[in-house]
C-alpha cells in the first residue's frame, strides 16, 4: 500500500562529483545543502555574504563580485551600535566602520575566485517579497532591524525575477563560460508575509524559473525540494518547532532525494566511504584509554590517510 507521492525527479545533466567545486547562494536551505556537501567533504562554499533570500539581491551581489565593485563609505550605515550593510547579512555586521568595510571588500576577493573556479552553482531562491528603501529607492537584501516605516514591500514580478535569474546566470558565464546551474525553490514557508502571500511568492520564482529561456537551464537543472516539501512530506511531523522550517528528518530526506539525482553514481561509493569515516568520529567511547578503542583509533587514522591521499582538499578532525 502506498501512503505517499513520490515526485519522479530527473537526474541533473551534469552531476556533481569529488573534483566538482560547489557555490551554494541563497536562503538558509541552501546552507542544509551546504553542510551536507561539507559533511560528505565536497568541495563546497556556501554564501559568503550571509543568507540571501531574494533574486535581486543576489544578483547584485555577483554583479558586485564579479566587477569588483567593492563598497563604500556611502554603502553602509550605523544602527543599534553596529555598522551595516543593505546588501548582506547581518551576521557580517561589526561595531568598527573600517573592519566592517576592511571585511566586506576581502570577501569580493575571495568570491570571485569562487565564481571563476566553480564547476557548480546551487541557486536557492527563497522569497520573492522584497523590501525597497525609501531613502535610495534600492531593494535591499536585509533591513536589519530598521524601522519598516523607512522601507516598501513589493512582490517581485515573474518578469522581473527571470532577469535577476538570466543577469545572475550571464555574469557568472562572463568569467566561468562552462559553469553549471542547479536551481531549487526553499521550501521554508515565509508566513510571516501571510498564508496566501506565501504561496503566491513561491509561484512566482517558480514560474520564472520554469519560463527563463537559457541554455544552461533545462528541467535537467531543477531540483524540487519545494515540491518534495509540499507533497511528498505534506505533514507538521516534518517541520521543526516554528512549523516553518523542515526539521533534520525533512532535510535528511529532501538530501537523499539530491544524493540520488545530482550526486554522480561514480561519487557515491566515496560518499558512502567518507560516511562511515565521519560516524566514526562522531564516536564516543565509554572508556577512551582502551586497547579496543586505540585500535579503532589506528584503523581509522588509515581510512582517513588512505582517503586524504586520492583527495588530498579533504581535512578531517580526529
Amino acid at each position: 500500500m502506498q501512503f505517499r507521492t513520490p515526485i519522479p525527479i530527473t537526474e541533473i545533466q551534469f552531476p556533481i562529483d569529488y573534483h566538482s567545486k560547489i557555490l551554494s547562494l541563497g536562503s538558509c536551505f541552501a546552507v542544509n545543502m551546504a553542510e551536507k556537501l561539507e559533511y560528505f567533504k565536497f568541495q563546497n562554499s556556501c554564501n559568503p555574504f550571509g543568507i540571501i533570500f531574494n533574486p535581486v539581491s543576489i544578483e547584485k551581489l555577483v554583479q558586485r563580485a564579479v566587477h569588483k565593485r567593492f563598497f563604500t563609505e556611502e554603502d553602509i550605515f550605523y544602527h543599534n551600535d553596529l555598522w551595516h550593510c543593505f546588501e548582506v547579512h547581518s551576521e557580517l555586521s561589526n561595531p568598527d566602520k573600517a573592519i566592517f568595510l576592511d571585511s566586506l571588500n576581502d570577501l569580493f576577493d575571495l568570491t570571485n575566485q569562487q565564481i571563476s573556479e566553480s564547476t557548480h552553482f546551487l541557486i536557492t531562491y527563497g522569497t520573492a517579497w522584497v523590501y525597497r528603501n525609501k531613502e535610495s529607492n534600492q531593494i535591499v537584501a536585509n533591513c536589519h532591524k530598521v524601522p519598516q516605516k523607512q522601507f516598501t514591500k513589493e512582490l517581485l514580478s515573474v518578469e522581473r525575477i527571470q532577469t535577476a535569474l538570466q543577469n545572475t546566470i550571464q555574469l557568472i558565464q562572463t568569467v566561468n563560460p562552462e559553469a553549471k546551474f542547479i536551481l531549487t525553490i526553499s521550501p521554508v514557508r515565509h508566513i510571516k508575509d501571510g498564508f496566501v502571500e506565501n504561496q503566491w511568492s513561491k509561484a512566482h520564482l517558480i514560474a520564472a524559473i520554469h519560463s527563463t529561456d537559457n541554455s544552461q537551464l533545462t528541467a535537467h537543472n531543477y531540483f524540487p525540494s519545494y515540491e518534495i516539501m509540499m507533497d511528498e512530506l505534506r505533514d507538521y511531523r516534518f517541520y521543526a518547532e516554528d512549523m516553518l522550517h523542515p526539521n533534520q528528518l525533512a532535510i535528511d530526506y529532501i538530501w537523499q532525494r539530491f544524493k540520488e539525482t545530482a550526486i554522480s553514481k561514480s561519487a557515491l561509493p566515496v560518499l558512502e566511504e567518507i560516511g562511515s569515516i565521519q560516524s566514526s568520529l562522531n564516536h564516543r567511547p565509554f572508556n577512551p584509554e582502551s586497547e579496543s578503542h586505540q585500535k579503532f583509533l589506528v584503523k581509522l587514522q588509515k581510512k582517513i590517510t588512505d582517503i586524504c591521499i586520492r583527495y588530498p582538499f579533504m581535512k578531517f578532525e580526529l
